[in-house]
């Protein structure tokens, strides 16, 4: 089953906020301004498909296939972003087009920019 673009999104928030610990469903929601239920749906789906791991805690947990995706698109979000700045656009356009552009951008173009980039 493939990840839909709202699913990546979910991803890669679960990914950033693990970076400064445990994460909850209601810290997702309140990082991307989604609501309760929405969120809970997702979460339900992800566990479903195999890329989350809800802990009796309630903490998430992503598994390696759910880490996979998360950290490409985190990279490429940082990596896109870093070359819009680049191109003189300010970091908060930069950042909003770079979620955007991660999710549709082909991985020969994402290679091109990182080689142009030297990353």
């Amino acid at each position: 089953m493939a990840v839909q673009e709202s699913g990546e999104m979910y991803l890669e928030a679960i990914y950033v906020l693990s970076k400064k610990g445990a994460v909850r469903s209601i810290d997702v929601g309140e990082y991307l301004g989604y609501s309760k239920p929405s969120v809970s749906r997702a979460m339900s789906i992800l566990k479903s498909g195999g890329y989350i791991t809800v802990g009796k805690d309630g903490f998430l947990e992503l598994t390696e296939e759910g880490h996979r995706i998360a950290s490409t698109i985190y990279e490429k979000h940082t990596i896109i972003t870093k070359f819009l700045i680049g191109l003189g656009v300010d970091e908060q356009t930069a950042s909003e087009d770079a979620c955007r552009i991660e999710h549709h951008i082909s991985d020969t173009s994402f290679e091109a920019i990182k080689k142009h980039l030297s990353v």
